[in-house]
């Protein structure tokens, strides 16, 4: 005999099946070092959302725009760095975000799917040490914010 335990199961899975997934997140890809090797040879632009001593301290993926998003102190003016992402690269288009290990980056990818309107953002998530430790090609910070223009980040 089957109880009524079994049929409530039974209905919840069969309406999970016909039910869409919500919305939440589905803009966000964890992506590792290959991945992101592939995506900047394409021109997707990349954000690093590190502090500019972390940049100074490791260097940076070549072309990355430097928009730091929590300062030293772990503070994040959210709505001042959508601007500045959104400057650097449109919501219409992908963009990856890396910064040292990918836990910042989980935040900031949530934040530009959720609340920025970007359909496509690609979450690195072991952040610049795992593209450090592949040894793949790095840029001096310096080169990358003598390229921004006074007082941005690029």
């Amino acid at each position: 005999m089957i109880s009524f335990r079994h049929y409530s199961f039974v209905f919840a899975f069969a309406a999970a099946l016909f039910l869409p997934a919500p919305p939440a997140h589905a803009g966000v890809v964890d992506i590792d070092s290959g991945e992101l090797a592939r995506l900047t040879a394409a021109g997707v632009p990349v954000i690093d959302i590190r502090t500019e001593r972390e940049w100074k301290e490791t260097g940076v993926v070549p072309g990355s725009r430097l928009i730091t998003l929590f300062d030293e102190q772990g503070r994040a003016d959210a709505p001042a760095w959508l601007e500045q992402v959104k400057r650097a690269a449109p919501p219409a288009q992908p963009v990856v975000v890396i910064c040292r290990s990918g836990n910042r980056t989980k935040a900031a990818s949530r934040l530009l799917a959720e609340q920025g309107g970007y359909a496509t953002v690609y979450n690195v998530k072991n952040g610049i040490r795992a593209w450090i430790g592949e040894k793949r090609p790095l840029a001096p910070a310096a080169e990358a914010l003598a390229a921004c223009p006074a007082g941005a980040r690029c």
